[in-house]
């Protein structure tokens, strides 16, 4: 995510280094690589030359503190810049309505799909909505097969006019479906198109007009760079939407749109699609996004991941087991459930401060946990419940019935054995420190 973003900025930081304090010479150099860096990334020079500019006016004149460097003041002005370039504050979605409507706009190849349904689920997992989706897409073949197949995937029901080519008509039935049987939101998928037309338009305009939604929201491919907040100028003018969504923000995509959609058209950025998965959406901080850029991780989202998958109860057993030393396989496997269930793993340690860069190069498997399960399916119930037991004829039947090796089999009992002293670890002293702060964090 904005790796070579990220890479350039870093570099701009280091002029910085080993100064005493900062000049209008050294902050010159530094803001020129910064402007650079932006315009690589696809952002305008306007916005880049005005971010530079405020970021030059609160740099100058600073005293710099004996325990910050200069540097890291630049990247804490840099920081505070990118977060209010990007919107500032964390911006809702309004699901005030009876039903809430929510109206998916863009063009064709952005992801208004797949996001209508990911945000479908969201709304219906996070936020505990009864909620309809509606194929209003008549024109791309299978558009509405594929919306069918992806709400069958997350247990949400399409409404489809089957034969109907009046997406106006369709969406207009669907409200009024949504209100008789008590849908809390209704998430309408519209047509797009290779190119911005006049049809177009007009059509996505009298879907608004006919439906009145709570919430437009404007989909762009942030692969696409500024095309896309040129994109999103034109459908603003039109439509004037409520709030963008950034899909593929996982792909190669250098950021541009991101860093300069919201200085454009004046809409914040709402969520962000991450993947492919169905629960692979995020809601849009732009502070925590400035701290992924600037290579800071990102853990209070991976925090709140966590805190998704497990409960105050289980938690609470789970803590006593491991005091007592009692953490077991079984424990082991429940573990990795819900790793896997937080989503992928190379973004969960991006999220990790200092990670991201370590392990860009890697090449991560979300399919590596598959070895590990089958060799712990193949072990007896007494040998998940006490690891003690295994000797050699033990981990050669675990090692043939997984498919796997005795190497493979001792490697994961080393690393069930340093999961287990770190969690112990993690019961005690700093440990608890962290389950503290935790808790902090969910409260806040």
């Amino acid at each position: 995510m904005f790796e070579g973003l990220s890479d350039k900025l870093d570099k701009a930081f280091k002029v910085l280094k080993g100064h005493g304090h900062i000049t209008e010479i050294n902050v010159a150099e530094t803001l020129k690589d910064v402007r650079k860096a932006l315009l690589d990334a696809d952002v305008s020079y306007k916005i880049a030359k005005q971010f530079t500019d405020d970021i030059k006016e609160k740099a100058l004149g600073q005293n710099v503190l004996t325990a910050v460097s200069p540097g890291q003041l630049m990247v804490k002005i840099v920081h505070d810049e990118l977060a209010a370039l990007m919107g500032g504050e964390q911006s809702e979605i309004n699901l005030k309505g009876d039903p809430a409507i929510v109206l998916i706009a863009g063009l064709q190849g952005s992801g208004k799909t797949t996001f209508s349904a990911k945000l479908a689920n969201h709304l219906k997992t996070k936020r505990n909505k009864k909620v309809l989706l509606v194929a209003g897409d008549v024109y791309r073949p299978a558009a509405i097969d594929q919306l069918k197949v992806l709400g069958e995937q997350i247990g949400v029901e399409v409404f489809t006019e089957e034969g109907s080519k009046e997406p106006v008509k369709i969406a207009k039935s669907a409200v009024k479906y949504a209100r008789e049987y008590g849908y809390q939101a209704v998430i309408v998928d519209t047509a797009g198109r290779l190119a911005i037309d006049e049809e177009m338009m007009k059509e996505i305009a009298d879907i608004k007009q006919a439906t009145s939604p709570h919430e437009t929201l404007f989909v762009v491919d942030s692969m696409t760079g500024q095309d896309a907040v040129n994109t999103a100028k034109a459908f603003n003018d039109l439509l004037d939407f409520n709030g963008v969504v950034l899909t593929k923000l996982d792909g190669d995509t250098r950021g541009g749109a991101a860093l300069s959609i919201k200085a454009v058209v004046n809409k914040p950025i709402k969520f962000v699609g991450i993947g492919e998965k169905m629960d692979a959406i995020d809601v849009f901080y732009p502070s925590r996004m400035a701290d992924r850029i600037l290579g800071m991780g990102d853990i209070v989202s991976l925090v709140e991941k966590a805190q998704e998958q497990y409960n105050e109860e289980e938690a609470k057993q789970l803590q006593k087991k491991i005091a007592k030393n009692q953490f077991d396989f079984n424990d082991f496997l429940a573990q990795i459930k819900h790793i896997k269930k937080m989503g992928n793993v190379k973004d969960l340690m991006g999220m990790i401060p200092g990670m991201e860069k370590a392990i860009r190069n890697l090449d991560i498997d979300d399919n590596a946990f598959k070895g590990i399960e089958a060799i712990i399916y193949s072990m007896t119930p007494l040998e998940r419940s006490d690891p003690s037991v295994m000797n050699g004829s033990r981990r050669r039947r675990i090692a043939e019935g997984a498919g796997s090796t005795i190497q493979d089999v001792n490697r994961v009992l080393k690393q069930f054995e340093d999961t287990r002293k770190m969690m112990r670890m993690m019961t005690t002293g700093k440990g608890r420190n962290m389950g503290q702060m935790m808790r902090n964090m969910k409260r806040n």
